[in-house]
């Protein structure tokens, strides 16, 4: 998929929205939890969820003769259709208000916030950021914005020195498993090809392996932030993805304490950053 990039035709997405419902379940939060590396148990009506479950609500449903070539939907609908092949997560922030419960009514408003033409070094890049808003029966319990990036098929990065992995006070260090993958896309009901068809992602797009979901790792530095706060999620979560981290090898979880809060980051093996957050409370 490869087109002329008219920015004034895609800016004219900016200000739509929509609305999507789902119900936490307790069968949702056992996957979840288990995809997290945390204890299963069994979930009960008005138990808290994990703090990121509402990823896993209400995702858009297709069918498959609208999906593109590289399992997404086919662009155009409430994304505006970039034209550029490769699509991922670049980052955003989140305020947790108040945490999702099972048995809950979930109500996701999601607004595009903005579109926007940079140039990288490894091409033409699009972002679309879209600001979200998810409540409950008892009003909002999140708010977020989620920064979307478009680039072009060809082109790296160019090689740079590694900088010296930086150093954690804490650290948790799990595998990338393709079955962890695979989980995670089956729970969020996401198509993309690059984090469970390893043809596609090594053949057509070019990487060496397949990818781990930025939102996945994101969940896990959420997670472990608020373990190492007693329970209680951060009042606003920033993240950002560095590269990709692939499958077949260990990465770690890893967090510094600061003044206001901290600083937190996902480590390929070789110690360098894939995901860099903040955290405060």
């Amino acid at each position: 998929m490869t087109g002329k990039l008219d920015i004034d035709h895609l800016r004219q997405w900016i200000g739509r929205s929509e609305e999507a419902t789902d119900i936490v379940t307790a069968q949702l939060i056992r996957g979840l939890r288990a995809t997290l590396f945390q204890e299963v148990g069994e979930p009960k009506t008005g138990d808290a969820a994990p703090f990121t479950v509402h990823w896993c609500l209400a995702q858009p449903v297709f069918p498959m003769s609208m999906l593109g070539p590289d399992g997404h939907p086919t662009r155009g609908g409430f994304l505006p259709p970039v034209p550029l092949p490769r699509r991922m997560w670049a980052g955003g922030e989140i305020a947790f208000l108040q945490p999702l419960r099972v048995g809950d009514e979930s109500t996701r408003t999601s607004r595009i916030a903005d579109v926007q033409v940079k140039s990288g070094s490894t091409g033409t890049l699009c972002f679309v950021a879209v600001e979200h808003s998810i409540s409950s029966p008892r009003g909002v319990a999140i708010r977020e914005r989620q920064d979307i990036v478009y680039r072009e098929m060809t082109g790296s990065a160019p090689a740079t020195a590694k900088a010296p992995p930086p150093k954690a006070q804490h650290r948790e260090i799990h595998v990338s498993d393709p079955v962890l993958l695979f989980r995670y896309s089956a729970l969020t009901f996401n198509g993309h090809r690059i984090h469970y068809d390893r043809d596609y992602v090594t053949r057509v797009e070019g990487y060496p392996g397949l990818i781990f979901h930025g939102p996945l790792q994101a969940a896990l530095i959420i997670e472990m932030a608020a373990k190492l706060r007693s329970g209680k999620p951060p009042k606003t979560f920033t993240y950002r993805g560095l590269q990709p981290l692939f499958e077949g090898s260990e990465f770690s979880i890893n967090a510094n304490e600061t003044a206001d809060g901290m600083e937190l980051w996902i480590a390929n093996a070789e110690g360098q950053p894939t995901m860099k957050a903040t955290a405060v409370w």
